[in-house]
């Protein structure tokens, strides 16, 4: 008997159990058994509990020594046969090991993912036999040991290059800046102008992610339905739904709440094209995440918070047709479905969005004469300068600051806040926004190395909001 909020598959075990045991040789008690999973509020999943539960019994019914369990956690789904199968979320329980000192015991397919986590011993085991004969002292097991595991700084990607994009040097340039200070970025422009081809370079020009975020992020894909690909294993993520994606696809739930796509996009990018045809509910729920980094679901039974530290990259069309402002002229939309097709974004969204930049289209004379394109490296090294800058500062990229940080590292002169000001009042721009164009002002000086915000960044700064002007 299993108890313990146990679901179907965790109820199956029993039977799973029975006959890894008989099939390993080893005699399956016949009296009432039963097996606690505790804590007894908390719903259990999946196959993992097998491998466990088949040494819990091994133990009571004394055919194992039971004292030699204690220095080990076990995750496992055993097949009839007794052979271990893989599972998901290894990597979350590897930490977990870690941290209590024990040594992790893990189905062979698994060990590579488990290895990801340093500072703990990794047994991997093809089959229960083999588990029973290491705790017996007849067979020991030997750790897993790689000397290729990846290193999050050096791993390497076939990533899509800046220098393939020809023309849109302000859009290159608001890159850029978007990289280095870890900002939130809205492309407007019509159809075929490159905003997905610059969202998808995006990628190639950010820093390299660090041990504890590559560890963030393959964590949370452990615990997905497809698992954690180790071939991407300290490589930013960039993620890209559909817009029909719903709102649980989007953040996460369901009645066993997962991570949705923000979180899978933790420590990288989650790119929205056609931000206007997704829908207005959906688009809402970003909100919170954007501001606080991490989102938190709540259902009758449980709740659940996810990280949800993420780039918000975010492309759209003009107007309807997509047309509007094109060299062509082919712009057929009135004032009005114009106002309606832009209305579908909030206003507090929008000031949430750190960037808002054009992105023509460019004349066929502009791409056959646009031959000096620099490299995604290039650009790369200013991004990682400037991220450095930030880091030593405040310990955090500029995007994250709090408004008492902002008043400490984005000081301007007596003359540089009456132009703001002026600005502000112009453009009617927000109090939130008023912060954000300091942010983008500090981390285009840093692209500069200079400690100090002058006009010009800050001037160029104010060019990023073009969304919220009156004249729109």
């Amino acid at each position: 008997m299993i108890v313990g909020l146990p679901e179907a598959a965790v109820k199956e075990s029993q039977e799973r159990v029975r006959s890894a045991l008989l099939n390993t040789q080893f005699i399956f008690p016949y009296q009432r058994i039963t097996i606690n999973l505790a804590p007894a509020d908390l719903p259990k999943e999946g196959g993992r509990f097998d491998l466990a539960i088949a040494l819990g019994i091994l133990a009571a019914s004394r055919q194992i020594p039971a004292d030699s369990l204690w220095q080990y956690e076990f995750i496992g789904e055993l097949a009839l046969n007794g052979e271990l199968r893989t599972v998901r979320g290894v990597l979350p329980m590897a930490l977990e090991a870690r941290n209590a000192r024990r040594q992790l015991i893990v189905p062979f397919e698994n060990a590579a993912e488990a290895s990801m986590v340093s500072g703990v011993s990794i047994l991997p085991v093809k089959h229960l036999s083999d588990i029973c004969a290491h705790l017996q002292n007849i067979t020991p097991i030997t750790p897993y040991c790689t000397n290729d595991t990846p290193d999050p700084a050096t791993t390497t990607t076939h990533i899509a290059d800046l220098s393939e994009v020809r023309g849109q040097h302000l859009a290159k340039r608001a890159i850029e800046v978007t990289a280095a200070g870890g900002h939130n970025l809205l492309m407007l422009g019509p159809p075929g102008s490159g905003k997905t081809m610059l969202a998808s370079r995006l990628p190639g020009i950010l820093p390299p992610m660090m041990e504890n975020e590559a560890l963030e992020t393959a964590t949370i894909a452990s615990i997905t339905l497809g698992g954690f690909d180790s071939s991407v294993w300290g490589i930013r993520p960039f993620r890209a739904p559909h817009h029909t994606a719903s709102g649980v696809a989007l953040v996460g739930g369901g009645s066993h709440p997962r991570p949705g796509e923000i979180s899978l996009a933790h420590n990288g990018i989650l790119f929205l094209d056609e931000l206007p045809e997704f829908d207005k509910r959906v688009l809402e729920v970003l909100r919170e995440p954007l501001e606080s980094g991490h989102i938190t679901i709540s259902r009758a039974a449980h709740q659940a918070e996810f990280p949800a530290n993420f780039q918000l990259i975010a492309a759209m069309n003009p107007c309807p047709c997509g047309y509007l402002g094109d060299y062509n002229n082919r712009c057929q939309c009135n004032p009005q479905q114009i106002s309606r097709y832009r209305s579908r974004i909030s206003g507090p969204l929008l000031d949430r969005i750190d960037l808002h930049i054009e992105v023509p289209n460019q004349p066929r004379s502009e791409l056959r004469q646009d031959s000096a394109r620099e490299s995604s490296a290039a650009v790369r090294a200013r991004v990682i300068a400037a991220r450095e800058r930030q880091l030593a500062r405040s310990g955090k990229s500029n995007r994250l600051l709090s408004n008492t940080e902002i008043e400490n590292h984005c000081r301007l002169t007596e003359a540089d806040e009456r132009l703001l000001d002026i600005a502000i009042e112009q453009l009617g721009l927000s109090a939130r926004a008023w912060y954000r164009i300091l942010k983008v002002a500090r981390t285009i000086a840093d692209l500069s190395g200079i400690d100090d915000i002058q006009t010009s960044h800050l001037t160029e700064a104010i060019t990023y909001r073009r969304l919220e002007r009156k004249t729109v």
